[in-house]
């Protein structure tokens, strides 16, 4: 590994801790579950 990519690495390391990235997939949710219908809820 070199120097460069050592630095570079470091760099998008501290820039994650500092101000993390917004990743929508992460946070993506399509609707309720099976799980929501076992407790009662309505069936779509």
């Amino acid at each position: 590994m070199t120097i460069l990519n050592l630095l570079r690495r470091l760099a998008t390391t501290l820039r994650e801790l500092i101000a993390p990235s917004y990743r929508p997939e992460r946070h993506y949710m399509r609707g309720p579950g099976p799980a929501t219908s076992r407790r009662g809820g309505t069936r779509l």
